[in-house]
């Protein structure tokens, strides 16, 4: 298994990246001013972006499994990777739905909720999003700190 970063022809990863964010003109907000990483086991099976907010302040932007290959700690090992990577990292955050399975998934990983952007997905996504039948609304922030 290797992780490596992306720098060219990030959009290469781009049904990797609709599996966490599927609307393209929001994953473009962050896409090229983040850092890409996939992690490759017998092929590419998982992506992460991140970003740079503040001095030794992240942000995990967005971050996908394929399907079959979920709940086998890929997503875990790029999360633990971006703390390793970036040696000045302090803070990580993330943000997402306010659904279960998302964040006992955060939870497990050592993140905590931080704070809630309310109508974050109503007011920017073109359509209504769900995830695990429930309709997203408000985004959750949760932070895991060095």
């Amino acid at each position: 298994m290797t992780i490596r970063r992306v720098t060219e022809n990030k959009k290469a990863y781009l049904d990797l990246l609709l599996l966490a964010d599927e609307q393209e003109d929001m994953i473009d907000r962050y896409l090229e001013r983040g850092d890409m990483f996939v992690l490759d086991d017998g092929g590419v099976i998982a992506q992460c972006v991140a970003t740079k907010e503040d001095v030794g302040v992240y942000e995990l932007k967005s971050i996908a499994v394929v399907p079959e290959q979920q709940r086998k700690g890929y997503g875990r090992r790029l999360i633990d990777y971006l703390f390793s990577h970036y040696a000045d990292c302090r803070v990580l955050l993330v943000g997402t739905g306010d659904v279960p399975s998302a964040l006992g998934f955060y939870r497990s990983c050592g993140f905590e909720v931080s704070h809630r952007v309310r109508n974050f997905f109503t007011d920017n996504y073109a359509h209504p999003m769900f995830e695990d039948g429930i309709q997203l609304v408000d985004m959750v922030y949760l932070r895991r700190e060095r």
